[in-house]
């Protein structure tokens, strides 16, 4: 018999069209089990923009005006060597998971799995019903019973994704000024309200109609599976040994000795392909459109009761273990990765220590030169720029020069203050005697002090006529 369950992707027929997937509903321990890790995500996901520690929103990735809040802690663009690294530690971790575990992270932790099969899949369940009556509603001509499943459905799908557009839209302006927008209406915020909708639609696609898809086509990391996994990661796999038997599969019979027969415990039932979400059969071993979701192993392991035959025909496993009987070991390749991983959080938790309240920079004026100034005093113009990172002003902030002995003269006042979560920009001179300096170009170190306590350090250059003693 030719295979050819690998050539194409299940959810395309031979000629090109979708293949509409309607995936019976699911029922089992794990399902269980994902149900409290799924709400428990959904819980943090919609409470975390409205979550503020110290004044400060629990999250927030403000793009547009360079703020971002990660676990209470404000973080601004100069921060971005701390957004790298984080990066870096995040692909990092995701490769020593899947190398462990597979594609696990899809099933039980990914959004687009928590809301396609834990909220807009159990809505479909209680409006249209289980997998045959989905398929029969679908064939069926449009009669008012129809017409009035479906408006429902989909009014009720876009009044969700409706919320979850705003829920991400308190991720990127706040939770605060989110809520000013609603009370002020959607006509005094067109501009806002545009992308919104446009954001909506987009959810609306996904979860109406794109669905599965997203995960199969659109989504990169099934594809890494390849380069990732190996035959000792524990993934969602069917114990071929135990299934197949000798003489293969065969429609169960009762009273029939089966293992006389040579034939093993999968009865060919077709139950582990009708629940899977993506319509693949788990059977033909480990494919990129298995998002490890555990939906066969429960409907399997209902079946296995049912015959009288031990549960864990398909089960969380990796092929060392089903044909070699090996059980999980940390190997070196994750070794490997565990090593870099620990390092790199090292690097991170001693950068966010090290990390300063105040940032400071003091750069010299563009185009300008020194000036000449009596008693042999050199002159340079500076714009200074200080971001405060704190939840609290920062008042009585002056300059001092630590390097050099000389004067810094403001443009405006001598001393001043920062806002919370703010920044303050100004001009002002650095005056140094032309004997104190070693050259045309000295660096200069400049304190940033607070009611008389330093606070921070920069250093800047100052120019000066060459020297040719």
């Amino acid at each position: 018999m030719e295979e050819n369950f690998r050539d194409s992707i299940g959810t395309i027929t031979a000629d090109g069209k979708r293949a509409w997937v309607y995936p019976k509903k699911p029922s089992g321990r794990f399902l269980e089990y994902r149900k409290y890790v799924s709400y428990g995500l959904l819980l943090f996901l919609f409470a975390a923009p409205f979550v503020k520690i110290n004044g400060n929103q629990f999250l927030m990735f403000n793009v547009l005006e360079r703020r971002f809040n990660i676990f209470g802690f404000p973080f601004w663009p100069q921060d971005f060597h701390l957004f790298v690294i984080s990066m870096i530690l995040g692909v990092i971790f995701i490769a020593l998971f899947t190398v462990a575990f597979g594609r696990i992270f899809c099933g039980w932790i990914c959004p687009q799995t928590i809301f396609m099969e834990m909220v807009f899949r159990r809505i479909e369940y209680w409006i249209d019903g289980d997998r045959g009556a989905q398929m029969r509603l679908q064939k069926a001509p449009w009669t008012t019973k129809k017409i009035r499943k479906r408006v429902l459905k989909w009014t009720i799908f876009f009044i969700i994704s409706f919320l979850i557009a705003n829920i991400f839209l308190a991720y990127l302006i706040g939770s605060d000024r989110l809520l000013q927008y609603i009370v002020d209406g959607p006509l005094a915020h067109l501009g806002t309200i545009i992308p919104l909708l446009i954001f909506t639609a987009v959810f609306y696609f996904v979860f109406a109609w794109f669905r599965e898809q997203v995960c199969i086509i659109a989504c990169p990391y099934g594809r890494l599976q390849g380069v990732l996994l190996d035959d000792r990661s524990i993934v969602v796999a069917y114990d071929h040994k135990r299934g197949e038997g000798p003489s293969g599969r065969k429609k169960f019979r009762k009273n029939e000795d089966r293992e006389a027969l040579g034939h093993g415990d999968c009865i060919d039932c077709f139950q582990c392909v009708h629940v899977c979400p993506t319509g693949i059969d788990i059977r033909n071993g480990t494919q990129l459109e298995c998002v490890n979701c555990t939906a066969c192993i429960d409907e399997c392991d209902h079946i296995m009761e049912s015959i009288n035959r031990p549960k864990g025909l398909i089960r969380y496993a990796s092929e060392r273990e089903i044909t070699h009987n090996e059980k999980f070991r940390f190997t070196a390749r994750m070794k490997g990765y565990a090593a870099v991983l620990t390092i790199l959080v090292g690097v991170l938790v001693g950068m966010l220590f090290l990390r300063n309240d105040l940032e400071a920079n003091i750069f010299r004026l563009p185009g300008q030169l020194y000036e000449r100034k009596a008693n042999n005093m050199i002159s340079n113009v500076y714009t200074y720029k200080l971001v405060n990172k704190t939840t609290e002003t920062i008042e009585n902030v002056s300059f001092k020069l630590l390097s050099h002995n000389g004067n810094i003269n403001m443009v405006s006042t001598d001393t001043f203050k920062v806002p919370a979560q703010d920044l303050a920009e100004g001009t002002l001179f650095i005056e140094i005697n032309n004997a104190a300096l070693t050259g045309d170009k000295d660096k200069l170190e400049i304190g940033v002090y607070s009611g008389g306590e330093l606070i921070e350090t920069t250093v800047t250059q100052f120019l000066a006529p060459r020297s040719y003693n």
